[in-house]
């Protein structure tokens, strides 16, 4: 990460560059469901509050003073990995690798009577985290948010690096 960030960056920047894209980020989900039409599932949801707190973790930081850099941009890269981690266990559900919660994903349906079964599909949500709506390259949004989570993360981290190898005027 250090090598596609020059060195000449300063650590509040590239924080400040972390926290604009887990905004990015949103504004993409968002305009996924207003404007593409997708509606997103119960695990969707969840993955937006990190990029939501990151965000906001970046907006406190330019107001911080320098001694609250360096334990605002490491709970910045916590925050995000706590996304990553969400994006990744939704990119499990929608490959079938594990069983998703309960709330947003198909039961099975073998030794159901009609009545069972008929009440299963009346109590099944609208979307299901183990469908996948659009895919780019063969990865679900899940997963590329996952990926791009752990890039957020690394320029967090970077920050943190930096803030903690510099001079206190630099």
């Amino acid at each position: 990460m250090s090598a596609l960030v020059p060195d000449s960056l300063t650590p509040r920047p590239i924080a400040v560059l972390a926290a604009l894209a887990s905004g990015a980020m949103l504004l993409t989900a968002f305009g996924f469901q207003y404007l593409g039409g997708l509606e997103p599932c119960h695990l969707c949801i969840l993955q937006r509050w990190p990029h939501g707190l990151a965000f906001a973790t970046g907006l406190v930081l330019l107001a911080a003073p320098r001694a609250l850099w360096r334990p605002l941009m490491l709970l910045g890269a916590a925050i995000v990995l706590v996304g990553a981690a969400i994006a990744l266990y939704h990119t499990g559900v929608e490959q079938k690798w594990w069983q998703g919660p309960t709330t947003c994903t198909a039961q099975p349906i073998t030794g159901l009577t009609t009545d069972e079964l008929f009440e299963q599909i009346m109590k099944a949500p609208v979307v299901r985290c183990d469908d996948i709506p659009w895919s780019l390259f063969g990865l679900s949004m899940a997963a590329w948010n996952a990926i791009a989570s752990i890039g957020i993360a690394g320029l967090w981290l970077l920050a943190w690096f930096r803030a903690g190898s510099r001079p206190a005027g630099a």
